[in-house]
């Protein structure tokens, strides 16, 4: 497959203001400010990894690393080391991710758990339904299986 087989993709996802910036290089599609694909992939992979690194580090509310973390404090953390920016909420970091449906979720990305409209938790996915998370008070960093159906996944870019 060639990337110009992409183009149309690309085309939707960039919006037809910056279809005169778009151009195809050396046979690879180049549109400034995208990540592609396999890049946030990576950045996922790698945050996953960091993030299974800090297994048994306490929770603390309010806490970003390196030794405590409340929920989105991991995340941040995590793709931070990996050279990604992420806002310091849940809440935010939801706003800032390209939604996936449940088919689309791939290992690295975040998912977001939520009541209604609201989201109240962050973990990051790590395959076969389980989450690295700093969950609560009194609890540390650990592997579980996602135990709710209300939850939305998002990649960062």
């Amino acid at each position: 497959m060639t990337a110009l087989n992409h183009v149309p993709s690309l085309l939707s996802r960039t919006g037809a203001a910056s279809v005169l910036t778009l151009a195809v290089v050396g046979g690879t599609v180049v549109a400034p400010g995208l990540t592609t694909e396999a890049q946030a992939a990576t950045h996922g992979a790698k945050a996953l990894q960091i993030a299974a690194s800090k297994k048994g580090a306490p929770y603390a509310y309010g806490a970003a690393g390196p030794h405590r973390f409340d929920c989105s404090g991991l995340t941040l953390y995590s793709f931070k080391r990996t050279g990604k920016k992420l806002p310091r909420t849940a809440a935010a970091q939801y706003n800032k991710t390209k939604h996936l449906s449940r088919s689309q979720r791939s290992r690295g990305d975040l998912v977001f758990f939520h009541s209604g409209r609201n989201v109240y938790h962050v973990g990051i996915y790590a395959g076969n339904n389980r989450i690295w998370h700093s969950p609560k008070s009194g609890a540390v960093v650990r592997l579980e299986k996602i135990w709710s159906k209300s939850v939305w996944y998002g990649r960062v870019r």
